[in-house]
């Protein structure tokens, strides 16, 4: 059982979550040979929450169509491998009880799914004149998906590198 001294006292205190059945089953089960398909797939969706964001500012500066129809194109794939890789997470979370029991992967659960919202609003959106929905909301939508998935990959980063969540070794 975790227990946690503090300076000055002769008391120890539990940690309540750590106490939890299968606390350190963290191990992915969704993976293909032992490599989480989680991690592999948020590359997609991260990258092209950014594509989308510089098409937009590209459109803004230079006017030229391609850029608009290109972020329509980049917005609606972020928003669509977005919800294969939130599928792999979901899964992750709800069948692993290392990473259910903990707040923080609940926390990017909720941060992720805020940004499939943001993303699927802004390719409906743009889907009916993908030209003037670019400015001003197009790109305000694609400055907000950026701060986000900033966010939630920072977050979710930390979830495997320091929780070591979805790892085969748990912390």
């Amino acid at each position: 059982m975790p227990t946690q001294k503090i300076e000055g006292q002769d008391e120890q205190f539990a940690d309540p979550v750590a106490e939890q059945p299968g606390f350190d089953n963290t191990q992915s089960r969704i993976a293909i040979l032992g490599h989480p398909i989680h991690a592999m797939s948020v590359s997609f969706p991260i990258a092209l929450t950014f594509c989308t964001f510089f098409a937009d500012a590209l459109y803004w500066w230079t006017g030229d169509p391609f850029w608009a129809r290109g972020a329509l194109w980049a917005v609606g794939a972020a928003f669509l491998f977005g919800m294969l890789a939130g599928l792999s997470g979901t899964a992750e979370l709800l069948l692993v009880s290392g990473i259910r029991v903990r707040a923080a992967a609940w926390t990017h659960f909720i941060i992720a799914v805020t940004l499939l919202s943001l993303l699927g609003a802004n390719w409906g959106f743009r889907l009916f004149g993908y030209e003037s929905a670019v400015l001003p909301y197009g790109i305000l939508l694609s400055m907000l998906g950026v701060l986000v998935v900033s966010f939630t990959g920072w977050h979710g980063g930390k979830l495997v590198f320091d929780y070591r969540l979805g790892t085969s070794k748990g912390k």
